[in-house]
């Protein structure tokens, strides 16, 4: 049924897409045309993706949402291959066919400069810096990291994400000018506030859902106006409630993905930033926020995915296919900023920085190699140390009575020989 449906459904699409395009002359405009091409395309893709492609984790507010998600994902993923195979003057001009006013180079905002709070200087506004920075990024960061809590589901990983960012933008910032704040930009505005509210935000949302009753009844049974408007709601809540418990420190494996979840997302954030600067795009374009829409959608179900995976293994033999995909776009990202603009990447770190991550690396490694190795050997041979003493003490305590004299002194007197021979 499943399968005709889907048949019917894009035989009507293609007939009305064929009938639209007999309706009106074709135009002589071979981009226009290429455009609608690819456009009607897509449709059609989307149309048989989201009915036919395998269901994931989550099922509301309905499971066509997030199969239309997965298939986004796989156009995303064609297009970046795409912009990959093309030169860099071919693909920066490439995207003046999605928007006109793109391909144009565009200067770097620099945050640093004058980091004063408080500006004597300035009679008329003295605290004119601090205005300066609270732009549209502010409650953009907020809910940006609201939302990935409610991904993570964990509030030292957020908090380990969020100050590893900044160190990174710190280490960068000889790369990309958009890098360079103030210090209190860094901690005060972004760690403090907009990431630090978003994470408490975010853990008081994960607390009402944790303690929520998920008890779902038809919209058509019940009774009253209002209790059909809080089910409603409702449907765009989760189905149910799994509570992530990460615990790193458990296994090496799980501390080995654990680290790899938290370099896919420090990759993410700063393909962020470096694809801006190599594709000529504005921060304030409607593309960027439009990947950060598309992330914040894939991101949750693929962040469900691997911690499935990790939990269960047993039931869930194989990784997800949009924590798959979510890796192959964060990659393929990552190789698009490599080939556009190699000698920003290729600028060498500041040697004070360069021995920090040094110092960082030595840290972590011999954390990972005490916790999972050398702590391990010594804690076995405690217990096995352990286990010989009590196997000893056992022994003795069957050799002797309870009250501390041999067994052997109470025996006839004829046995006295034997006693000293022994």
């Amino acid at each position: 049924f499943r399968r005709a449906h889907t048949l019917t459904v894009l035989f009507i699409l293609t007939c009305a897409l064929g009938y639209v395009t007999l309706l009106e002359e074709t135009p002589q405009d071979t981009a226009y045309n290429t455009k609608r091409g690819i456009v009607a395309s897509i449709l059609v893709f989307l149309c048989f993706g989201v009915t036919q492609a395998k269901d994931g984790p989550f099922s509301r507010p309905h499971p066509a949402y997030w199969r239309f998600w997965l298939c986004v994902s796989v156009v995303y993923e064609l297009f970046l291959i795409f912009i990959l195979f093309q030169t860099v003057q071919d693909g920066r001009q490439f995207l003046k066919y999605i928007d006109p006013h793109l391909g144009v180079p565009l200067p770097e905002r620099d945050y640093g400069g004058n980091c004063l709070i408080y500006d004597p200087g300035n009679a008329t506004d003295p605290f004119h810096n601090i205005w300066d920075k609270l732009d549209g990024f502010v409650p953009a960061h907020f809910f940006g990291w609201y939302l990935k809590t409610l991904m993570i589901r964990d509030w030292w990983m957020c908090m380990i994400i969020s100050v590893m960012f900044e160190f990174l933008e710190y280490s960068l910032e000889h790369q990309l000018p958009n890098f360079s704040e103030c210090w209190w930009d860094h901690w005060i505005m972004d760690v403090i506030l907009c990431n630090g509210l978003g994470i408490y935000c975010g853990m008081k949302t994960l607390s009402w859902l944790s303690l929520k009753t998920y008890k779902w009844q038809g919209l058509w049974n019940i009774p009253t106006y209002k209790g059909k408007m809080k089910r409603i709601v409702f449907q765009f809540t989760p189905y149910s409630w799994v509570k992530f418990e990460w615990k790193p420190a458990s296994s090496l494996r799980r501390w080995l993905a654990v680290c790899g979840i938290i370099f896919v997302f420090l990759l993410a954030e700063l393909n962020t930033f470096y694809l801006k600067f190599v594709l000529w795009m504005p921060p304030e374009h409607y593309l960027v926020l439009l990947r950060l829409v598309f992330f914040v959608n894939v991101g949750g179900v693929a962040m469900r995915e691997i911690y499935d995976f990790m939990d269960d293994p047993k039931f869930h033999k194989k990784l997800g296919q949009q924590a798959w995909l979510v890796a192959a776009i964060t990659a393929t990202e990552f190789l698009i900023v490599v080939k556009y603009d190699p000698y920003t990447l290729t600028l060498s770190l500041p040697f004070y920085i360069t021995q920090c991550w040094i110092l960082g690396i030595i840290l972590v490694l011999t954390w990972t190699a005490w916790r999972f190795f050398i702590r391990d050997i010594t804690l076995r041979y405690k217990e096995i140390r352990r286990q010989k003493q009590e196997h000893r003490h056992e022994q003795d305590k069957c050799l002797s009575n309870g009250d501390g004299h041999s067994a052997l002194l109470e025996e006839p007197h004829g046995n006295r020989p034997r006693e000293r021979k022994l």
